[in-house]
């Protein structure tokens, strides 16, 4: 399994991004895939993130302002960022883990839980 994430750039505060992580070699039915953040000096984050049937999770910090999808045809993982804030300058990676066929939980935020991580990253800056 691969990851590479893309869509990343510098915006005004107030604006929008969407980042998109492609999963390649992906194909299993039951999954947690999220998106991960770190900013300079700091420890990597949880975003949001997303399982199999669609449940999501945000972290406090960007709920109303972040949404995250998956296509599963192009697996593919988007996160829609807006209303962006300087404090969501980071570097922003996304990671997956599989789960047996009979696991359905909804998804977290701990980067533990997510084995399959990550790409290079990409950077958003978002200036004042």
């Amino acid at each position: 399994v691969q990851l590479m994430e893309s869509g990343g750039g510098s915006v005004e505060a107030g604006g929008s991004l969407k980042l998109s992580c492609i999963i390649s070699k992906f194909t299993v039915d039951t999954y947690w895939m999220a998106w991960f953040r770190q900013a300079p000096g700091k420890e990597r984050e949880g975003v949001a993130s997303i399982n199999s049937d669609g449940e999501t999770s945000f972290a406090d910090s960007v709920k109303g302002r972040v949404t995250i999808s998956q296509d599963n045809a192009k697996n593919t993982l988007y996160l829609q960022m807006n209303s962006l804030k300087p404090e969501d300058t980071a570097i922003y990676y996304c990671a997956a883990r599989v789960w047996a066929s009979w696991y359905h939980r909804p998804p977290t935020l701990d980067m533990s839980d997510y084995p399959l991580c990550c790409g290079q990253g990409t950077q958003v800056t978002v200036s004042s």
